[in-house]
Order: structure tokens, then sequence, then C-alpha cells
């Protein structure tokens, strides 16, 4: 599986650094405030932030969340303040939240969809707390999802980490973000870590939920592009194709506008 060559971190670094800064003043907004996971996304997103010289405020928001995830993300944290004087950051533990939410809804049966619905609910209960944030603070919510999770298989929740103001890194594909986070020196611990969106309080990966990494999504989805089809593919690169184009399908509902019904006039 080939992929696209690689871009000029430097320049994209700058690129979006100069959008953020500039939407955030049109807006006349005081900077961003971004949720911190321990993970790449959210620490080059926070970094891209930094930059701007804008407020930063970092938040975690634990929900029965694996110690070396918060440990990951702390340390990028405390990099992060030493680097630029312009990060802040909080804390807000929702787990009690969450655990009185389980009570209050009349299905806590152990079924996968259950556990499924419980894993977004944790996406939109963090969704909920950055606004609260970005209303206080006078701040825009700035997403961390990347091109294959936004644009290719969905991966992410509907008005949950898919619930932002803005996403500075949507265009760039995993690969990239790595590549960006490796030219701003995010800790090695992050950029060596799994990739996991850590909402089923296990240690299960995004790969062991997708059924493929994101080298293979991303080659599916440029193949994609350019307009091949299962067809054309056998092995291990007819099941990744055939895995993107599922997911991409079915999560159709969160890459298009809301339908409206218009009424004829």
């Amino acid at each position: 599986m080939t992929k696209k060559s690689a871009i000029q971190v430097e320049k994209v670094n700058t690129q979006i650094v100069n959008w953020l800064k500039t939407y955030a003043e049109n807006a006349k907004v005081n900077g961003f405030v971004i949720g911190i996971s321990g993970g790449v996304d959210s620490a080059v997103t926070s970094t891209l932030c930094a930059q701007t010289g804008l407020k930063v405020l970092c938040v975690e928001m634990p929900i029965h969340q694996a110690p070396s995830h918060v440990t990951r993300g702390r340390k990028h944290i405390e990099q992060l303040k030493q680097r630029f004087p312009n990060v802040s950051n909080t804390e807000a533990d929702l787990t009690g939240v969450f655990e009185t939410f389980k009570k209050a809804v009349p299905d806590d049966s152990d079924t996968a969809t259950v556990q499924l619905s419980l894993a977004n609910t944790r996406a939109r209960l963090r969704m909920t707390t950055l606004y609260y944030f970005a209303g206080i603070h006078g701040l825009l919510v700035a997403g961390t999802g990347n091109k294959v999770e936004d644009f290719g298989v969905g991966f992410y929740t509907k008005y949950g980490d898919g619930g932002v103001d803005l996403s500075p890194i949507a265009d760039l594909m995993k690969s990239e973000v790595y590549l960006l986070g490796r030219y701003l020196k995010i800790p090695e611990s992050i950029l060596n870590a799994s990739p996991t969106d850590g909402l089923f309080g296990d240690d299960r990966t995004d790969e062991d939920q997708l059924g493929a990494s994101y080298d293979e999504l991303e080659w599916a989805m440029l193949e994609n592009e350019a307009g091949k089809s299962a067809e054309d593919y056998f092995g291990r690169e007819k099941i990744v194709f055939e895995i993107y184009k599922r997911l991409n399908t079915i999560n159709q509902h969160k890459m298009l506008a809301i339908p409206v019904c218009f009424i004829t006039k």
C-alpha cells in the first residue's frame, strides 16, 4: 500500500497558526479551549493554538480514565505551559456526572449497543464541558479530528468530539499529524502510543475498533478518491478497502449537513 508524499511541516504549521489567529480575531474571541486526551491529535492541536499567542485553555476531563492516558496528557500540558505563557489548564472530573447519568437512564443492561451509547455519552459530556469553559472565558472550541476520522470513516461522536467551532487539523491525514507532532516536539510518549479514543474504559485501540490501521485507511481513502473499487484488489488490500467503504457509507450522517425539510412556498 503506497502513500502520498510528505507535507512540508514548517509551511503547514505556519499556515494553520495564521488561520487560527485570523479566525479568532475576526470572531472577536480571546482564544481557544481544547480537550486534552493524551493522544497526538489533541497534543498537536493545542500546540498549534498556543503558537497564536492568544489564550489557550487545556482541559482534562477524565471519566474512569486509564492512568496512562492521564499521565501522557498531563506531561504534554506541563511541557506546553513551559513553552508558552499564554497556556493554562484546568480539570473537570466527569466520572460522577457520568455515573449519575447512567442511573438516570432506564436501560442499564450490558449489551453492545448500550455500551456504545454510553461511550458516546462520555464524548457528549466532554463537549458540553468544553462549551461551558468557552462561554465563561470567551473562547472557541478547537476540534482535534484529522482527515481520516472526520471525512473518511467518520470515527468520532456526533455532537461529542465532533461538536466544535473550528477544525485546525481536519485536512491532515493521521500520518501527517504525526509528522507535524514531531516537528512541534510533542512528547515521545504520545507519539509512540497506540491511538485510542478512551471511551470504553478499557485498553482497546482505534485499530481494534476500526479493523484497520490509520495507514491502511489513508491508503483506502486515497484509492477511493481515485475512483477505485473493491474489485481492483485482493487479500488484505481488498479487506481494508471494504472496511473503509462500509464505514464511509454508514457514517455519512455525520459528515453531511443536517437534512432540512424545506417547505414549498
